[in-house]
């Protein structure tokens, strides 16, 4: 999606966290969820400043990764070289696990369990100043101002993300889809 990568070009932080995540060489490996869908938001909403980042999310898929603890390697790199950031790595070949599903065939696949189809987008830099955007649910309803629920997740956890993170008060143009 070309809107997105110009706003991620606009934006040195995501840029430069881009640029560390792409030296990880991980197998289907995209920064998701917030990093991206917040920058939308902030973009839609015409704010001066981004929302400061909470956390990064970093997901890959490798299911032949035989160390479970992997992620904290990488994890680790990441925070040497941008402390500021709270980095959080995961396989997702290993997270069905935790989340009572069946395995997910992929980055994209797992990505289309999250509670909200408007997290469920990720981007990686794929070369210098060159981005891969992918979604779960495609990118209409991300733009579109609404903050939808996955019906692969319980309404109750969708209602207690949207509650707790104030995200309709934080950007107070969007509204949960019908």
């Amino acid at each position: 999606m070309d809107k997105i990568v110009e706003l991620i070009k606009r934006d040195p932080i995501r840029t430069e966290a881009l640029n560390h995540v792409s030296q990880l060489n991980l197998p289907q490996c995209y920064i998701a969820a917030g990093f991206v869908r917040n920058l939308v938001w902030d973009s839609l909403h015409e704010f001066e400043s981004t929302t400061p980042l909470n956390d990064v999310d970093v997901i890959y898929f490798d299911p032949n990764e035989s160390n479970p603890d992997a992620y904290l390697g990488y994890e680790a790199y990441l925070k040497e070289c941008m402390p500021e950031l709270n980095w959080q790595v995961r396989n997702q070949a290993q997270m069905h696990e935790r989340n009572g599903d069946e395995p997910y065939q992929s980055s994209v696949d797992a990505m289309s369990y999250w509670p909200e189809k408007e997290t469920a987008v990720g981007v990686r830099q794929i070369s210098v100043n060159q981005y891969e955007v992918v979604s779960a649910f495609g990118f209409e309803s991300l733009f579109g101002y609404c903050v939808t629920h996955n019906p692969k997740r319980s309404q109750a956890t969708f209602e207690n993300r949207v509650n707790s993170k104030r995200w309709l008060v934080r950007w107070p143009s969007l509204r949960v889809a019908p």
